[in-house]
Protein backbone atom coordinates (compact mmCIF):
# COMPACT_ATOMS: atom_id res chain seq x y z
CA UNK A 1 0.00 0.00 0.00
CA UNK A 2 2.86 2.03 0.87
CA UNK A 3 4.19 1.68 -2.09
CA UNK A 4 1.02 2.13 -4.26
CA UNK A 5 0.15 5.69 -2.45
CA UNK A 6 3.82 7.21 -3.18
CA UNK A 7 3.51 6.37 -7.30
CA UNK A 8 0.23 8.26 -6.94
CA UNK A 9 1.84 11.43 -5.58
CA UNK A 10 4.72 11.11 -7.64
CA UNK A 11 2.40 10.72 -10.67
CA UNK A 12 0.28 13.64 -9.60
CA UNK A 13 2.53 16.32 -11.10
CA UNK A 14 2.80 14.67 -14.54
CA UNK A 15 -1.11 14.14 -14.16
CA UNK A 16 -1.48 18.06 -13.68
CA UNK A 17 1.32 19.35 -16.14
CA UNK A 18 -0.71 17.39 -18.38
CA UNK A 19 -4.16 18.78 -17.55
CA UNK A 20 -2.95 22.02 -17.01
CA UNK A 21 -1.13 22.20 -20.46
CA UNK A 22 -3.90 20.53 -23.06
CA UNK A 23 -6.14 23.83 -21.17
CA UNK A 24 -3.62 26.43 -21.34
CA UNK A 25 -3.43 25.74 -24.73
CA UNK A 26 -7.15 25.70 -25.64
CA UNK A 27 -6.90 28.86 -23.93
CA UNK A 28 -4.88 30.23 -26.45
CA UNK A 29 -6.28 28.81 -29.23
CA UNK A 30 -9.70 29.29 -29.04
CA UNK A 31 -10.96 33.08 -30.00
CA UNK A 32 -12.59 35.46 -27.87
CA UNK A 33 -9.92 36.02 -25.54
CA UNK A 34 -9.85 38.92 -22.83
CA UNK A 35 -7.96 41.42 -25.31
CA UNK A 36 -11.09 40.75 -27.41
CA UNK A 37 -13.78 40.58 -24.42
CA UNK A 38 -12.47 43.78 -23.44
CA UNK A 39 -12.85 45.46 -26.57
CA UNK A 40 -16.64 43.64 -27.14
CA UNK A 41 -17.60 45.94 -23.82
CA UNK A 42 -15.79 48.78 -24.48
CA UNK A 43 -17.43 48.87 -27.78
CA UNK A 44 -20.83 48.49 -26.05
CA UNK A 45 -20.47 50.55 -23.51
CA UNK A 46 -19.37 53.43 -25.84
CA UNK A 47 -22.65 52.65 -28.07
CA UNK A 48 -24.59 52.50 -25.44
CA UNK A 49 -23.77 56.17 -24.05
CA UNK A 50 -22.63 57.48 -27.15
CA UNK A 51 -25.37 56.89 -28.86
CA UNK A 52 -27.39 59.47 -29.36
CA UNK A 53 -24.61 62.35 -30.47
CA UNK A 54 -22.99 59.27 -32.65
CA UNK A 55 -19.93 59.99 -31.59
CA UNK A 56 -19.08 56.73 -29.86
CA UNK A 57 -15.14 55.60 -30.25
CA UNK A 58 -15.02 52.21 -30.27
CA UNK A 59 -12.17 49.77 -28.75
CA UNK A 60 -9.34 49.73 -26.55
CA UNK A 61 -5.72 51.69 -27.31
CA UNK A 62 -2.66 50.04 -27.89
CA UNK A 63 -1.52 51.20 -24.73
CA UNK A 64 -4.20 48.80 -23.16
CA UNK A 65 -4.13 45.93 -25.49
CA UNK A 66 -0.02 46.06 -24.56
CA UNK A 67 -0.93 45.82 -20.81
CA UNK A 68 -2.99 42.59 -21.42
CA UNK A 69 -0.64 41.10 -23.63
CA UNK A 70 1.90 41.59 -21.68
CA UNK A 71 -0.13 40.43 -18.20
CA UNK A 72 -0.93 36.81 -20.17
CA UNK A 73 2.65 36.75 -22.18
CA UNK A 74 0.14 36.71 -25.20
CA UNK A 75 2.17 37.83 -27.57
CA UNK A 76 5.05 34.27 -26.70
CA UNK A 77 5.27 30.90 -27.91
CA UNK A 78 2.84 28.87 -26.11
CA UNK A 79 5.23 26.86 -24.85
CA UNK A 80 7.42 29.41 -23.35
CA UNK A 81 3.86 31.30 -22.13
CA UNK A 82 3.15 27.46 -20.34
CA UNK A 83 6.64 27.72 -18.53
CA UNK A 84 6.22 30.86 -17.45
CA UNK A 85 2.88 30.21 -15.77
CA UNK A 86 4.27 27.31 -14.48
CA UNK A 87 7.45 29.45 -12.68
CA UNK A 88 10.30 27.54 -14.61
CA UNK A 89 11.31 30.50 -16.76
CA UNK A 90 11.19 34.21 -15.38
CA UNK A 91 9.09 36.61 -17.49
CA UNK A 92 8.80 40.73 -17.32
CA UNK A 93 7.58 41.94 -14.71
CA UNK A 94 7.28 45.97 -13.05
CA UNK A 95 7.59 46.94 -17.06
CA UNK A 96 7.67 51.14 -17.70
CA UNK A 97 7.50 52.79 -20.83
CA UNK A 98 8.00 56.01 -21.99
CA UNK A 99 8.36 57.55 -26.05
CA UNK A 100 11.64 59.48 -27.05
CA UNK A 101 11.08 63.27 -27.09
CA UNK A 102 12.22 65.72 -29.77
CA UNK A 103 15.32 65.99 -27.63
CA UNK A 104 15.81 62.57 -27.87
CA UNK A 105 15.57 61.57 -24.60
CA UNK A 106 13.02 59.22 -22.57
CA UNK A 107 11.90 60.14 -18.85
CA UNK A 108 11.12 56.77 -17.45
CA UNK A 109 9.91 56.86 -13.86
CA UNK A 110 10.70 53.91 -11.62
CA UNK A 111 10.50 53.22 -8.12
CA UNK A 112 13.42 54.33 -6.47
CA UNK A 113 15.29 53.64 -3.18
CA UNK A 114 12.94 53.78 -0.18
CA UNK A 115 10.09 53.54 -2.84
CA UNK A 116 10.18 57.14 -3.57
CA UNK A 117 9.38 57.16 -7.81
CA UNK A 118 13.04 58.39 -9.28
CA UNK A 119 12.97 59.98 -13.58
CA UNK A 120 14.87 57.92 -15.51
CA UNK A 121 16.47 59.73 -18.58
CA UNK A 122 17.53 57.87 -21.28
CA UNK A 123 19.47 58.88 -24.15
CA UNK A 124 19.05 57.22 -27.83
CA UNK A 125 22.09 56.29 -29.49
CA UNK A 126 20.78 54.04 -32.77
CA UNK A 127 19.34 50.85 -31.32
CA UNK A 128 21.40 51.56 -27.82
CA UNK A 129 19.93 52.83 -25.03
CA UNK A 130 22.32 55.28 -22.84
CA UNK A 131 21.41 55.64 -19.53
CA UNK A 132 23.31 56.32 -15.90
CA UNK A 133 23.04 53.39 -14.23
CA UNK A 134 23.12 54.05 -10.09
CA UNK A 135 23.80 52.19 -7.32
CA UNK A 136 19.91 51.86 -6.72
CA UNK A 137 19.23 50.65 -10.49
CA UNK A 138 21.67 48.11 -10.16
CA UNK A 139 20.65 46.50 -6.93
CA UNK A 140 16.95 46.01 -7.69
CA UNK A 141 18.01 45.13 -11.42
CA UNK A 142 16.48 46.65 -13.68
CA UNK A 143 16.73 46.12 -17.79
CA UNK A 144 16.40 48.34 -20.44
CA UNK A 145 15.44 47.64 -23.63
CA UNK A 146 14.93 50.04 -26.66
CA UNK A 147 11.87 49.59 -29.55
CA UNK A 148 12.23 51.20 -32.84
CA UNK A 149 9.10 52.46 -34.37
CA UNK A 150 9.84 49.53 -37.51
CA UNK A 151 9.36 46.81 -34.16
CA UNK A 152 6.49 48.97 -32.48
CA UNK A 153 4.39 48.96 -36.18
CA UNK A 154 5.16 44.97 -37.17
CA UNK A 155 3.54 44.73 -33.19
CA UNK A 156 0.40 46.89 -34.30
CA UNK A 157 0.15 45.13 -37.55
CA UNK A 158 0.27 41.70 -35.93
CA UNK A 159 -2.53 42.84 -33.66
CA UNK A 160 -4.55 44.14 -35.85
CA UNK A 161 -4.36 41.39 -38.85
CA UNK A 162 -2.65 44.35 -40.87
CA UNK A 163 -0.97 42.93 -44.15
CA UNK A 164 -0.32 46.19 -46.31
CA UNK A 165 3.83 47.00 -46.20
CA UNK A 166 1.93 50.62 -47.23
CA UNK A 167 -0.03 50.92 -43.64
CA UNK A 168 3.05 49.21 -41.76
CA UNK A 169 5.37 51.73 -43.56
CA UNK A 170 2.42 54.72 -42.57
CA UNK A 171 1.88 53.55 -39.23
CA UNK A 172 6.27 53.58 -38.27
CA UNK A 173 6.30 56.56 -39.24
CA UNK A 174 3.80 58.27 -36.90
CA UNK A 175 5.56 56.26 -33.81
CA UNK A 176 9.18 57.33 -32.22
CA UNK A 177 11.31 55.05 -30.34
CA UNK A 178 10.29 53.82 -27.00
CA UNK A 179 12.64 53.08 -23.81
CA UNK A 180 10.94 49.94 -21.94
CA UNK A 181 12.46 49.21 -18.11
CA UNK A 182 11.56 45.78 -16.21
CA UNK A 183 12.44 43.31 -14.16
CA UNK A 184 12.94 39.29 -15.15
CA UNK A 185 11.50 37.50 -12.14
CA UNK A 186 10.63 33.76 -11.77
CA UNK A 187 7.16 34.59 -10.56
CA UNK A 188 4.60 31.31 -11.53
CA UNK A 189 2.83 28.65 -10.36
CA UNK A 190 5.79 27.15 -8.51
CA UNK A 191 6.36 30.09 -6.66
CA UNK A 192 2.88 30.18 -5.36
CA UNK A 193 1.90 33.32 -7.58
CA UNK A 194 -1.42 32.20 -9.58
CA UNK A 195 -1.14 35.71 -11.80
CA UNK A 196 -4.18 38.57 -11.36
CA UNK A 197 -7.68 38.32 -12.28
CA UNK A 198 -7.97 40.81 -15.40
CA UNK A 199 -11.68 41.06 -14.76
CA UNK A 200 -11.95 42.03 -10.92
CA UNK A 201 -7.94 42.72 -10.86
CA UNK A 202 -6.94 40.34 -7.43
CA UNK A 203 -4.55 38.34 -6.53
CA UNK A 204 -6.36 34.42 -8.40
CA UNK A 205 -5.06 32.92 -5.30
CA UNK A 206 -6.94 35.35 -2.59
CA UNK A 207 -10.06 34.99 -4.70
CA UNK A 208 -9.87 31.41 -4.51
CA UNK A 209 -9.32 31.32 -1.15
CA UNK A 210 -12.21 33.37 -0.19
CA UNK A 211 -14.63 30.81 -2.08
CA UNK A 212 -13.62 27.71 -1.15
CA UNK A 213 -14.43 28.07 2.48
CA UNK A 214 -18.61 29.18 1.15
CA UNK A 215 -18.30 25.84 -1.02
CA UNK A 216 -16.60 23.56 1.92
CA UNK A 217 -19.43 24.76 4.09
CA UNK A 218 -22.46 23.62 2.34
CA UNK A 219 -20.65 20.66 0.34
CA UNK A 220 -19.66 19.11 3.90
CA UNK A 221 -22.87 19.81 5.20
CA UNK A 222 -24.69 17.89 2.36
CA UNK A 223 -22.14 15.16 2.44
CA UNK A 224 -22.80 14.68 6.02
CA UNK A 225 -26.08 14.52 5.77
CA UNK A 226 -26.23 12.19 2.20
CA UNK A 227 -24.69 9.19 3.87
CA UNK A 228 -26.25 9.87 7.31
CA UNK A 229 -29.27 9.16 6.08
CA UNK A 230 -29.04 7.50 3.13
CA UNK A 231 -26.71 4.43 4.49
CA UNK A 232 -29.33 3.63 6.97
CA UNK A 233 -32.05 4.41 4.85
CA UNK A 234 -31.14 2.07 2.52
CA UNK A 235 -30.13 -0.67 4.90
CA UNK A 236 -33.85 -0.58 6.02
CA UNK A 237 -35.08 -0.71 2.60
CA UNK A 238 -32.97 -3.49 2.15
CA UNK A 239 -34.63 -5.20 5.23
CA UNK A 240 -38.00 -4.33 4.32
CA UNK A 241 -37.91 -5.14 0.65
CA UNK A 242 -41.69 -5.40 -1.11
CA UNK A 243 -43.31 -3.54 2.24
CA UNK A 244 -45.44 -0.43 2.09
CA UNK A 245 -42.33 1.55 3.43
CA UNK A 246 -39.78 0.45 0.57
CA UNK A 247 -42.63 0.99 -1.95
CA UNK A 248 -43.46 4.48 -0.59
CA UNK A 249 -39.79 5.65 -0.08
CA UNK A 250 -38.73 4.05 -3.04
CA UNK A 251 -41.57 6.71 -5.03
CA UNK A 252 -39.75 9.45 -2.93
CA UNK A 253 -36.70 8.62 -4.10
CA UNK A 254 -37.45 8.13 -7.49
CA UNK A 255 -39.03 11.42 -7.63
CA UNK A 256 -36.32 13.35 -5.73
CA UNK A 257 -33.54 11.67 -8.26
CA UNK A 258 -35.42 12.38 -11.29
CA UNK A 259 -35.63 16.62 -10.25
CA UNK A 260 -32.50 18.29 -10.72
CA UNK A 261 -31.38 20.33 -8.08
CA UNK A 262 -30.80 23.52 -9.88
CA UNK A 263 -34.86 23.16 -10.83
CA UNK A 264 -35.70 22.64 -7.00
CA UNK A 265 -33.97 25.59 -6.10
CA UNK A 266 -35.82 27.89 -8.23
CA UNK A 267 -39.22 26.13 -7.19
CA UNK A 268 -38.21 26.36 -3.50
CA UNK A 269 -37.34 30.43 -4.01
CA UNK A 270 -40.92 30.70 -5.80
CA UNK A 271 -42.77 29.27 -3.01
CA UNK A 272 -40.73 30.19 0.19
CA UNK A 273 -39.01 32.42 -0.57
CA UNK A 274 -40.81 34.71 -2.84
CA UNK A 275 -44.46 33.78 -1.71
CA UNK A 276 -44.25 32.27 1.86
CA UNK A 277 -41.11 34.33 2.64
CA UNK A 278 -40.32 31.91 5.26
CA UNK A 279 -36.47 31.65 3.70
CA UNK A 280 -34.38 34.71 2.56
CA UNK A 281 -33.89 34.59 -1.46
CA UNK A 282 -30.14 34.98 -2.24
CA UNK A 283 -26.66 34.55 -0.75
CA UNK A 284 -25.40 32.68 2.34
CA UNK A 285 -25.75 35.69 4.62
CA UNK A 286 -27.76 38.93 5.38
CA UNK A 287 -26.36 42.06 4.70
CA UNK A 288 -26.30 43.18 8.38
CA UNK A 289 -24.38 39.77 9.56
CA UNK A 290 -21.37 41.12 10.68
CA UNK A 291 -23.03 43.65 13.06
CA UNK A 292 -25.15 40.58 14.14
CA UNK A 293 -24.13 39.00 17.66
CA UNK A 294 -23.18 35.34 17.69
CA UNK A 295 -26.50 33.80 17.77
CA UNK A 296 -28.06 36.03 15.32
CA UNK A 297 -25.30 35.11 13.02
CA UNK A 298 -26.65 31.53 13.54
CA UNK A 299 -29.89 31.95 12.88
CA UNK A 300 -28.97 34.23 9.78
CA UNK A 301 -26.61 31.45 8.38
CA UNK A 302 -29.30 28.39 9.33
CA UNK A 303 -32.05 30.46 7.40
CA UNK A 304 -29.65 31.43 4.31
CA UNK A 305 -28.36 27.74 4.10
CA UNK A 306 -32.08 25.57 4.34
CA UNK A 307 -32.79 26.14 0.62
CA UNK A 308 -29.58 25.43 -1.06
CA UNK A 309 -28.16 22.42 1.13
CA UNK A 310 -31.97 20.73 0.71
CA UNK A 311 -31.06 21.33 -3.51
CA UNK A 312 -27.62 19.93 -2.37
CA UNK A 313 -28.68 17.01 -0.95
CA UNK A 314 -32.22 15.71 -3.16
CA UNK A 315 -30.14 14.35 -6.22
CA UNK A 316 -27.13 12.89 -4.18
CA UNK A 317 -29.37 11.80 -1.23
CA UNK A 318 -31.60 9.39 -4.06
CA UNK A 319 -28.50 7.85 -5.63
CA UNK A 320 -26.65 6.64 -2.21
CA UNK A 321 -30.17 5.33 -0.88
CA UNK A 322 -30.63 3.04 -3.79
CA UNK A 323 -27.09 2.33 -4.28
CA UNK A 324 -26.75 1.01 -0.59
CA UNK A 325 -30.16 -0.65 -0.84
CA UNK A 326 -29.05 -2.86 -4.05
CA UNK A 327 -25.89 -3.41 -2.39
CA UNK A 328 -26.98 -5.19 0.85
CA UNK A 329 -29.42 -7.29 -0.81
CA UNK A 330 -26.93 -8.75 -3.47
CA UNK A 331 -24.34 -9.55 -0.39
CA UNK A 332 -27.56 -10.43 1.98
CA UNK A 333 -27.88 -13.81 -0.74
CA UNK A 334 -24.70 -14.13 -1.25
CA UNK A 335 -22.98 -17.75 0.17
CA UNK A 336 -21.24 -16.62 2.75
CA UNK A 337 -23.77 -15.14 4.35
CA UNK A 338 -25.99 -17.99 4.26
CA UNK A 339 -22.95 -20.10 5.62
CA UNK A 340 -22.27 -17.99 8.49
CA UNK A 341 -25.99 -17.90 9.66
CA UNK A 342 -25.79 -22.06 8.88
CA UNK A 343 -22.87 -21.96 11.37
CA UNK A 344 -25.24 -20.79 14.35
CA UNK A 345 -24.46 -16.81 13.30
CA UNK A 346 -27.68 -14.42 14.20
CA UNK A 347 -29.25 -13.24 10.83
CA UNK A 348 -28.21 -9.44 12.61
CA UNK A 349 -24.71 -10.34 13.25
CA UNK A 350 -24.12 -11.88 9.81
CA UNK A 351 -25.39 -8.44 8.53
CA UNK A 352 -23.54 -6.33 10.32
CA UNK A 353 -20.24 -8.15 10.53
CA UNK A 354 -20.13 -9.21 7.18
CA UNK A 355 -22.74 -8.02 4.62
CA UNK A 356 -22.83 -4.29 5.44
CA UNK A 357 -18.96 -4.19 5.63
CA UNK A 358 -18.90 -5.30 2.06
CA UNK A 359 -21.88 -3.13 0.87
CA UNK A 360 -20.21 0.00 1.81
CA UNK A 361 -17.73 -0.74 -0.82
CA UNK A 362 -19.46 0.92 -3.69
CA UNK A 363 -20.17 4.27 -1.35
CA UNK A 364 -16.49 4.40 -0.53
CA UNK A 365 -15.42 4.18 -4.72
CA UNK A 366 -17.73 7.02 -5.46
CA UNK A 367 -15.61 9.09 -2.79
CA UNK A 368 -13.37 10.75 -4.80
CA UNK A 369 -16.33 12.60 -6.75
CA UNK A 370 -17.68 13.51 -3.38
CA UNK A 371 -14.18 14.69 -2.10
CA UNK A 372 -14.31 17.53 -5.32
CA UNK A 373 -17.41 18.69 -4.85
CA UNK A 374 -17.89 18.68 -1.09
CA UNK A 375 -14.64 21.92 -1.94
CA UNK A 376 -15.65 22.79 -5.05
CA UNK A 377 -19.65 23.03 -4.72
CA UNK A 378 -22.18 23.34 -7.46
CA UNK A 379 -21.96 25.65 -10.43
CA UNK A 380 -25.80 25.71 -11.00
CA UNK A 381 -27.42 25.38 -7.29
CA UNK A 382 -24.61 28.73 -6.33
CA UNK A 383 -26.22 30.44 -9.99
CA UNK A 384 -29.62 29.74 -8.80
CA UNK A 385 -29.22 31.14 -4.86
CA UNK A 386 -26.27 33.84 -6.24
CA UNK A 387 -24.04 32.29 -3.51
CA UNK A 388 -20.48 33.09 -4.25
CA UNK A 389 -18.60 29.79 -4.27
CA UNK A 390 -15.80 28.46 -5.88
CA UNK A 391 -18.46 26.61 -8.86
CA UNK A 392 -19.57 30.15 -9.45
CA UNK A 393 -16.09 31.51 -9.88
CA UNK A 394 -15.28 28.76 -11.97
CA UNK A 395 -18.22 29.52 -14.00
CA UNK A 396 -17.43 33.59 -14.34
CA UNK A 397 -13.51 32.84 -15.54
CA UNK A 398 -15.14 30.98 -18.43
CA UNK A 399 -17.68 33.36 -19.40
CA UNK A 400 -14.82 36.57 -18.66
CA UNK A 401 -12.13 34.38 -20.77
CA UNK A 402 -10.13 35.30 -17.91
CA UNK A 403 -7.23 33.48 -18.35
CA UNK A 404 -5.54 33.43 -14.82
CA UNK A 405 -8.82 32.72 -13.21
CA UNK A 406 -9.45 29.71 -15.20
CA UNK A 407 -6.33 28.30 -14.89
CA UNK A 408 -5.95 28.61 -10.97
CA UNK A 409 -9.54 26.96 -10.72
CA UNK A 410 -8.98 24.51 -12.88
CA UNK A 411 -5.69 23.82 -11.36
CA UNK A 412 -7.46 23.62 -7.89
CA UNK A 413 -10.42 21.26 -9.28
CA UNK A 414 -8.05 18.76 -10.84
CA UNK A 415 -5.56 18.74 -7.72
CA UNK A 416 -8.79 17.90 -5.14
CA UNK A 417 -10.31 15.05 -8.45
CA UNK A 418 -6.94 13.29 -7.99
CA UNK A 419 -6.09 13.67 -4.74
CA UNK A 420 -10.47 12.05 -3.75
CA UNK A 421 -9.39 9.70 -5.94
CA UNK A 422 -6.23 8.51 -4.02
CA UNK A 423 -8.10 8.46 -0.59
CA UNK A 424 -11.13 6.47 -2.02
CA UNK A 425 -8.98 3.82 -3.34
CA UNK A 426 -7.15 3.81 -0.01
CA UNK A 427 -10.65 3.43 1.80
CA UNK A 428 -11.55 1.02 -0.39
CA UNK A 429 -8.42 -1.54 0.24
CA UNK A 430 -8.99 -0.98 3.94
CA UNK A 431 -12.78 -1.63 4.09
CA UNK A 432 -12.28 -4.55 1.01
CA UNK A 433 -9.03 -6.91 2.86
CA UNK A 434 -9.60 -8.47 -1.09
CA UNK A 435 -8.22 -5.24 -2.31
CA UNK A 436 -4.46 -5.39 -2.40
CA UNK A 437 -2.32 -2.79 -4.08
CA UNK A 438 1.38 -4.10 -3.48
CA UNK A 439 2.20 -4.30 -7.14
Amino acid sequence: MRKYIIRRLLLMPVTLAGITFVVFLMTRLVPGGPVERMMQEQAIAALSGEKASGQAEIGMSDESIERLEEMFNLRLPVWKAYLQWLGLMPQKVDISKAEFGEDGCAYVTLPGPKGHAVVVEVQRDGFNGQYRQEDWMRRQRWHLTVESPRTRALQWAERHGVTDEQAITEKENQLPWRAVFFHRRFCGLLQGDLGVSYKYNEPVGRMMMSRLPVSLYLGLLAACITYAVSIPLGMLKALKHRSWFDSVSSVLIFIGFAVPGFALGALLLVYFGARLEWFPLYGLTGPEFDHMSFWEKCRDLAAHTVLPLSCYVISSFAMATMLMKNSLMENMSSDYVRTAVAKGVSYRRAMWSHAFRNSVIPLVSTLGGVFCSIFCGSLLIERVFDIQGFGLLSFQALVDKDYSLIMGTLLVSSVLIIVGNVVSDILVAYVDPRIKFDK
